[in-house]
């Protein structure tokens, strides 16, 4: 099967109140994986409140319900490209710009907006910022990932000074207006209106693109497919602090199924006008309709050469060099007559569409991003191909089975319509589809790279890789990915991807460092030989945050500073002096630079305590290191996380001295044992016996010896590991859809991966901890907490703490989760 269904989510039924699909159905996916959609709710004197919902992919019962404050039928979604951002507009004009408070995706507020009075907004988009990337499938075995994935240059919608992007949104109304609002950057909105012509006519349906020379264009239709499609080229300006908006006409076109004298009635409305994508103004997507059955076109815009009369020639030689050029839209491609569309879902892949490209795709076999979906009344989903609209993958819904062969013109019409999507958007991957049907229930649909196409192994592996690389690039949340990751793959995809990254700058790999991580982490969930690992990850993720932190601390003595910063020196040192005594190492540091305000100090106890934690459980680990069923196994042949461990040792060693309370606590056997020396000593043989720069050997007797000791001269620490993740991904079987209900969290089969592992499971009613501050909570938390939609890791909302070095500590994690997941507020539980 090409396209299978992941999860279904419904509402329940409650006695006052029903959710209904709201009459023009809005949906759109953000590239961080959160979807929005609409439903009225309708209670039992049928007042309506118009609901906004936002979920995110990989909890989808976890919704949150905005009471969006509009006062008609919501008839637009959009989010803006970093995917953090969401408009909504009404059957009032109104539009309103909603973005997360204390950045928690589940707490929403709308602080601007806009609104042209009592005129129906039937198009929206954010303006273009100019960030425009082309996917190079053919070069997927290049090394560089600028060749994979090249920037194309495109001029944003408008600048300000300065070249930055302005940002802002445009609309079109029923009445044939275009408005244009801006948002300054002291978050002012300035807001202009125009007639997209002399001539206004009604717009029942409009679509927005954008062109690479920094212009928009307006695609409108009447609803009647007698009427031409109606093109328009508008610029939008600052000028003397107000916003100015040109309009231009662009040729238009009337639908092929018109132009046929034999149907030319047949098919009455335009009922879908797309652009291809947001920026391909030159190609348009078409659907007429009459009530039981539609007909799809695909027109381009293209230049041609205009014939010019001889008379002309003689007059002016001129004219006879160069024909003169002119714009004209020609069909690509039409469907025969289909099943009444209910939908059409377009993908977001930036794949290029010449036809070289197309040939590209082909020899390549990559097929994500090559087909738009059609989602039709009798409850089926086609993926046809977006230019010349052949079928691809055909998914049918449980309620309509019907055999293959059977044509879709004889099947005889069921009584009462079936259960349809009435909206859809395609993931940014092109992997996983979302469908909103008319009972307002959420279908997630998998898509299959290979398009029913038997792909080879390797190439299926590379594919994915391809993608998952484009994330990383990107910034994109790869959750529709990891649908498609068999266990099996999950080794061989983590090495290549490794391999990949280390084959790029190295200030690339700085920039993507924790990215990779965080990837690694999560495609590590879904196998169980691989599932100890995810601890490792995140672990490895805190470490360098940690290390990054404590580093920005020290402060140069003198002002007049050499080039190196005080954190780069004590890398540096550390690395050369190998010796395996701690003050020796201590005494070549300038330890003036080390001087901290002692609140301070204290207040970094518990993250100096973590460090200290961590190195005695990983050296006491290391005698049974057989066991890689034990999370922090990777880390014992680790050189760099073992170098950055021992430097902060001796970090931690210099501030002891200046103030002992930070120093973290050890339960000793012995009084007189130093316990930070003991530890520094046995780790700097660990760490020689893997570190860069010197041949790798393994560790000898002798330290396994002290290593098998160390139980019993220290009390080894339970560590708090990252919990196993609740979410959906790990826990999708092939076949069989998840059915989930919406606000209640659902009692999911255990994972193939939560076998039981050493401390990993925690039951209810044991005491929670804060995995950032490294704060021990309690069992039921009187502070209120966020916990990360990616990772899972809880963290308190407010800062206990207003130290500077906290807040600095702080800043790391306050928009995103260390892993780069959402953040989202956790309900107060009670005992």
């Amino acid at each position: 099967g090409t396209m299978d269904l992941a999860y279904v989510c419904e509402w329940e039924k409650w006695p006052k109140s029903t959710h209904c699909p709201s009459v023009p159905l809005a949906c759109a996916w953000s590239c961080r994986n959160l979807i929005a959609f609409t439903t009225d709710l309708r209670n039992d004197d049928q007042d309506l409140t118009r609901l906004i919902h936002i979920l995110d992919t990989e909890h989808p019962w976890d919704v949150h319900s905005i009471t969006s404050e509009h006062s008609e039928a919501i008839t637009c979604l959009e989010w803006d490209q970093s995917g953090s951002r969401l408009l909504s507009a009404d059957a009032n004009g109104q539009i309103k710009c909603w973005s997360m408070a204390d950045h928690l995706a589940n707490s929403w507020e709308s602080p601007v907006g806009s609104l042209v009075e009592g005129d129906p907004i039937v198009a929206l988009s954010w303006l273009h910022n100019g960030v425009k990337l082309a996917l190079h499938v053919e070069k997927s075995g290049a090394s560089s990932f600028g060749e994979k994935f090249s920037r194309v240059k495109f001029s944003p919608s408008l600048t300000l000074f300065g070249g930055k992007p302005m940002e802002g949104w445009i609309a079109v109304t029923v009445s044939g207006l275009v408005t244009v609002s801006l948002l300054k950057p002291s978050g002012q909105v300035l807001t202009s209106t125009e007639s997209l012509c002399r001539l206004r006519g009604r717009v029942a349906l409009a679509d927005i693109a954008f062109t690479g020379g920094g212009n928009i264009v307006v695609a409108t239709a009447d609803g009647s497919s007698a009427s031409p499609v109606q093109f328009y080229k508008v610029c939008v300006s600052v000028v003397s602090e107000k916003c100015r908006i040109d309009t231009e006409i662009l040729p238009s076109l009337f639908m092929r199924c018109t132009t046929d004298l034999n149907r030319k009635d047949k098919f009455p409305a335009i009922t879908h006008l797309k652009f291809l994508a947001r920026d391909m103004s030159e190609q348009v997507l078409l659907c007429a309709s009459n009530q039981t059955s539609s007909i799809v076109e695909c027109w381009s815009l293209r230049k041609e050469g205009l014939p010019v009369n001889n008379i002309f020639q003689q007059i002016s030689p001129v004219v006879g060099d160069k024909q003169p050029m002119i714009l004209k839209w020609r069909i690509l491609s039409a469907t025969n007559d289909l099943d009444r569309v209910s939908a059409v879902a377009l993908p977001k892949l930036p794949i290029s569409l010449t036809n070289t490209d197309l040939k590209v795709a082909s020899d390549t076999q990559f097929y994500p991003g090559l087909g738009l979906a059609l989602a039709f009344h009798d409850g089926s989903v086609h993926i046809v191909h977006r230019l010349s609209l052949q079928t691809m993958a055909i998914f049918y819904s449980s309620t309509a089975p019907r055999s293959m062969d059977e044509p879709a013109i004889k099947r005889p019409r069921t009584t009462g319509p079936a259960v349809h999507f009435k909206a859809m958007q395609l993931s940014w991957t092109s992997l996983a589809l979302v469908g909103i049907d008319n009972h307002g229930k959420l279908s997630m649909l998998r898509i299959s790279p290979s398009m029913g196409h038997t792909l080879d192994v390797n190439l299926a592996l590379r594919h994915l890789l391809f993608l998952l690389e484009y994330c990383m690039v990107t910034g994109y949340d790869w959750w529709d990915i990891l649908l498609h990751v068999q266990p099996t793959m999950v080794q061989s995809l983590v090495e290549r991807l490794h391999e990949e990254y280390t084959r790029q700058k190295a200030a690339l790999q700085q920039v993507l460092s924790t990215r990779i991580l965080a990837m690694k982490a999560s495609l590590c969930k879904l196998s169980p030989c691989t599932v100890t690992l995810v601890c490792d990850y995140h672990a490895k993720l805190f470490l360098i945050a940690i290390s990054s932190t404590l580093k920005s601390l020290l402060r140069p003595h003198i002002l007049n500073t050499p080039d190196k910063s005080p954190g780069d020196r004590l890398t540096e040192i550390c690395a050369k002096i190998t010796d395996v005594d701690i003050d020796k190492v201590m005494i070549n540091l300038k330890t003036e630079e080390f001087v901290l305000d002692m609140n301070t100090l204290q207040a970094l106890q518990q993250l100096l305590q973590w460090v200290g934690d961590f190195v005695l459980y990983l050296l006491a680990s290391l005698p049974n290191q057989g066991a890689p069923l034990r999370p922090g196994h990777s880390f014992l042949r680790d050189g760099t996380s073992l170098g950055m461990l021992r430097e902060l040792m001796v970090v931690i060693r210099i501030w002891g001295l200046l103030k002992p309370s930070c120093l973290p606590v050890y339960t000793a056997t012995s009084d007189t044992q130093d316990s930070m020396s003991l530890l520094f000593r046995l780790l700097t043989k660990l760490w020689i016996c893997c570190r860069d720069e010197g041949p790798t050997s393994e560790p000898d007797e002798a330290l396994v010896d002290e290593c098998c000791l160390l139980p019993s001269q220290l009390l080894i620490p339970n560590l708090d590991w990252l919990p196993v993740s609740d979410g959906l991904v790990s826990r999708l079987q092939p076949k069989q859809p998840l059915r989930l209900c919406f606000g209640k969290a659902p009692t999911l089969p255990g994972s193939a991966t939560t076998l039981q592992l050493d401390g990993l499971t925690r039951a209810t009613g044991q005491p929670k901890i804060d995995h950032l501050r490294r704060l021990h909570l309690g069992a039921f938390p009187t502070e209120e907490c966020k916990s990360c939609t990616r990772c899972g890791c809880v963290t308190m909302l407010k800062s206990p703490n207003k130290t500077t070095a906290v807040k600095q500590w702080e800043q790391r994690w306050i928009k995103n989760c260390l892993c780069g997941g959402l953040w989202r507020r956790m309900p107060l539980s009670c005992p």
